[in-house]
Protein backbone atom coordinates (compact mmCIF):
# COMPACT_ATOMS: atom_id res chain seq x y z
CA UNK A 1 0.00 0.00 0.00
CA UNK A 2 1.59 3.34 -0.33
CA UNK A 3 2.23 5.67 1.93
CA UNK A 4 0.16 8.15 0.81
CA UNK A 5 -3.61 8.96 1.64
CA UNK A 6 -5.27 6.14 3.99
CA UNK A 7 -8.14 3.69 2.36
CA UNK A 8 -11.20 2.37 3.31
CA UNK A 9 -13.36 -0.65 2.16
CA UNK A 10 -16.48 -2.24 3.74
CA UNK A 11 -16.71 -6.08 4.47
CA UNK A 12 -19.42 -8.15 5.43
CA UNK A 13 -19.78 -9.98 9.28
CA UNK A 14 -22.24 -11.42 11.36
CA UNK A 15 -22.61 -8.37 13.01
CA UNK A 16 -23.64 -6.61 9.56
CA UNK A 17 -21.33 -4.19 7.80
CA UNK A 18 -17.75 -2.84 8.64
CA UNK A 19 -16.07 -0.73 7.31
CA UNK A 20 -11.91 -1.11 7.87
CA UNK A 21 -9.99 2.10 7.19
CA UNK A 22 -5.77 1.42 6.96
CA UNK A 23 -2.47 3.29 6.56
CA UNK A 24 0.60 2.61 5.95
CA UNK A 25 1.05 2.59 9.81
CA UNK A 26 -1.75 0.48 10.55
CA UNK A 27 -5.51 -0.13 10.86
CA UNK A 28 -6.99 3.43 11.59
CA UNK A 29 -10.76 2.86 11.89
CA UNK A 30 -13.22 -0.19 11.96
CA UNK A 31 -16.47 0.70 12.62
CA UNK A 32 -19.89 -1.04 12.02
CA UNK A 33 -21.89 -0.24 9.25
CA UNK A 34 -21.43 1.23 5.62
CA UNK A 35 -19.58 4.09 6.83
CA UNK A 36 -17.65 6.93 4.81
CA UNK A 37 -14.38 7.77 5.84
CA UNK A 38 -11.49 9.81 4.40
CA UNK A 39 -9.36 8.09 1.75
CA UNK A 40 -10.05 6.08 -1.27
CA UNK A 41 -12.81 3.52 -1.35
CA UNK A 42 -11.05 0.18 -2.21
CA UNK A 43 -9.85 -2.74 -0.63
CA UNK A 44 -5.96 -2.90 0.54
CA UNK A 45 -3.92 -5.77 1.97
CA UNK A 46 -4.32 -4.71 5.23
CA UNK A 47 -7.60 -4.04 5.55
CA UNK A 48 -8.78 -7.28 3.91
CA UNK A 49 -6.34 -9.34 6.02
CA UNK A 50 -8.52 -7.59 9.54
CA UNK A 51 -11.59 -8.33 7.82
CA UNK A 52 -10.50 -12.13 8.01
CA UNK A 53 -9.17 -11.31 10.81
CA UNK A 54 -12.41 -10.29 12.37
CA UNK A 55 -14.77 -13.29 10.67
CA UNK A 56 -12.17 -15.35 12.59
CA UNK A 57 -12.41 -13.55 15.65
CA UNK A 58 -16.63 -13.86 15.29
CA UNK A 59 -16.37 -18.05 14.22
CA UNK A 60 -15.06 -18.09 17.65
CA UNK A 61 -11.51 -19.00 16.03
CA UNK A 62 -9.33 -16.04 17.26
CA UNK A 63 -9.14 -14.16 20.13
CA UNK A 64 -6.58 -12.12 19.81
CA UNK A 65 -5.66 -9.97 16.55
CA UNK A 66 -2.47 -9.62 15.29
CA UNK A 67 -2.52 -6.74 12.41
CA UNK A 68 -1.09 -3.52 13.60
CA UNK A 69 -3.05 -0.46 14.77
CA UNK A 70 -2.69 2.95 14.65
CA UNK A 71 -5.59 4.66 15.60
CA UNK A 72 -5.32 8.44 15.65
CA UNK A 73 -6.16 10.66 19.18
CA UNK A 74 -4.36 12.09 21.62
CA UNK A 75 -1.73 10.61 23.76
CA UNK A 76 -4.12 10.31 26.53
CA UNK A 77 -6.46 8.58 24.13
CA UNK A 78 -3.53 5.97 22.92
CA UNK A 79 -2.79 5.66 26.44
CA UNK A 80 -6.24 4.49 27.48
CA UNK A 81 -6.84 2.15 24.22
CA UNK A 82 -3.22 0.30 24.87
CA UNK A 83 -4.53 -0.23 28.45
CA UNK A 84 -8.04 -1.27 27.04
CA UNK A 85 -6.35 -3.85 24.89
CA UNK A 86 -4.83 -5.74 27.82
CA UNK A 87 -8.41 -6.43 28.99
CA UNK A 88 -8.55 -10.49 28.04
CA UNK A 89 -10.80 -12.15 26.23
CA UNK A 90 -14.05 -12.63 27.92
CA UNK A 91 -13.58 -10.48 30.55
CA UNK A 92 -14.68 -6.57 31.56
CA UNK A 93 -13.03 -3.57 33.10
CA UNK A 94 -14.65 -0.23 34.24
CA UNK A 95 -13.33 3.14 33.54
CA UNK A 96 -12.25 3.86 37.44
CA UNK A 97 -9.78 0.28 36.56
CA UNK A 98 -8.62 1.43 33.93
CA UNK A 99 -8.07 5.05 34.90
CA UNK A 100 -6.29 3.25 38.16
CA UNK A 101 -4.10 1.21 36.08
CA UNK A 102 -3.38 4.07 34.14
CA UNK A 103 -1.70 5.38 37.62
CA UNK A 104 -4.72 8.08 37.55
CA UNK A 105 -7.56 7.49 39.39
CA UNK A 106 -9.65 10.28 39.11
CA UNK A 107 -9.42 10.57 35.37
CA UNK A 108 -12.66 7.60 34.99
CA UNK A 109 -14.38 10.17 33.41
CA UNK A 110 -11.81 11.27 30.99
CA UNK A 111 -11.11 7.58 30.21
CA UNK A 112 -14.68 6.70 29.47
CA UNK A 113 -14.96 9.26 27.46
CA UNK A 114 -11.50 7.81 25.79
CA UNK A 115 -13.21 4.43 25.56
CA UNK A 116 -16.29 5.96 23.74
CA UNK A 117 -13.92 7.54 21.28
CA UNK A 118 -12.17 4.35 20.31
CA UNK A 119 -11.82 4.41 16.62
CA UNK A 120 -10.76 0.68 15.74
CA UNK A 121 -13.89 -1.09 17.14
CA UNK A 122 -13.81 -5.11 18.25
CA UNK A 123 -9.44 -4.60 17.41
CA UNK A 124 -9.22 -2.61 20.97
CA UNK A 125 -12.02 -4.21 22.74
CA UNK A 126 -14.50 -1.44 23.87
CA UNK A 127 -17.06 -3.84 23.91
CA UNK A 128 -15.47 -5.16 27.63
CA UNK A 129 -15.45 -2.39 29.50
CA UNK A 130 -19.08 -2.00 31.63
CA UNK A 131 -20.50 0.28 34.60
CA UNK A 132 -19.90 0.37 37.75
CA UNK A 133 -23.08 -1.66 38.38
CA UNK A 134 -21.80 -4.29 35.56
CA UNK A 135 -23.97 -3.32 32.49
CA UNK A 136 -23.01 -2.23 29.24
CA UNK A 137 -23.19 1.74 29.36
CA UNK A 138 -24.87 3.43 26.70
CA UNK A 139 -27.93 3.07 24.56
CA UNK A 140 -29.02 2.41 20.95
CA UNK A 141 -27.26 0.32 18.55
CA UNK A 142 -23.94 0.85 19.51
CA UNK A 143 -25.09 -0.62 22.92
CA UNK A 144 -26.96 -3.02 21.56
CA UNK A 145 -23.47 -4.48 19.79
CA UNK A 146 -21.15 -4.41 22.75
CA UNK A 147 -23.81 -6.57 24.80
CA UNK A 148 -23.85 -8.48 21.95
CA UNK A 149 -19.84 -8.77 21.62
CA UNK A 150 -19.43 -9.54 24.94
CA UNK A 151 -22.06 -12.29 25.17
CA UNK A 152 -20.68 -14.40 22.53
CA UNK A 153 -17.00 -13.61 23.95
CA UNK A 154 -18.31 -15.15 27.74
CA UNK A 155 -20.37 -17.74 25.80
CA UNK A 156 -17.34 -18.95 23.79
CA UNK A 157 -15.54 -18.99 26.92
CA UNK A 158 -17.28 -20.49 29.71
CA UNK A 159 -14.45 -19.69 31.99
CA UNK A 160 -15.28 -15.82 31.56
Amino acid sequence: MPACAPSYFVYRTPYGPMTIRASAEGVTDVAFGDVALDGRRMPTELASRTATELLEYFAGKRRAFDVPVSPRGTAFQRAVWDELARTPYGETRTSAQLASALGVPGSYRAVGAAVRRNPVAVLVPDHRVVGADGRTPGAGKASQLRRALLAFERKADPSA
